[in-house]
């Protein structure tokens, strides 16, 4: 796993290492891919806000965003995506939910890694499924269940 963190300019805020960010990434690859390079990005709100409104036509930050890298296969490059993190948005949540942030960084980053290899959860079916692999990562990193205190509405749409 290649990983390139990106931190914004003058975040301000306590972010995990790059060597965490991969162990999360790498975690969630495990059996579903064994090449992939990978570019995190930790923003602000502005940065956040804006990213969203423009991918999402939301005009609000989220907690991360998921871009694929949408390659034509015979290219072979192992190019999985992109993650951007809202770093305050993330925080926030970890308080809120009364989660250590640590936790709350994994489970995002699981989550947008899941994304990028294709799962989803706007049908109950798939959200079933993504929020059971997410569960057995997580628990693999030693983490609890991300969902067990929380809807997943509140955690993925703030």
């Amino acid at each position: 796993m290649e990983l390139t963190l990106q931190v914004a300019d003058g975040l301000g805020e306590p972010v995990p290492a790059c060597d965490a960010f991969r162990a999360w990434a790498d975690a969630a690859l495990a059996g579903r891919r064994e090449r992939a390079e990978l570019c995190v990005r930790v923003v602000d709100v502005a940065e956040g806000e804006a990213l969203n409104a423009r991918y999402r036509g939301k005009a609000y930050a989220t907690n991360v965003l998921s871009f694929p890298a949408e390659l034509p296969p015979e290219l072979g490059l192992p190019l999985l995506g992109d993650l951007v993190l809202c770093a305050p948005v993330v925080l926030r949540e970890a308080h809120e939910q009364g989660k250590p942030a640590d936790a709350h960084w994994a489970h995002l980053t699981v989550h947008g890694v899941l994304h990028l290899l294709g799962f989803d959860h706007v049908h109950p079916d798939e959200a079933e499924t993504m929020e059971a692999l997410e569960r057995a990562v997580l628990a693999r990193c030693g983490y609890p269940d991300p969902y067990q205190c929380t809807t997943q509405t509140e955690v993925l749409n703030r």
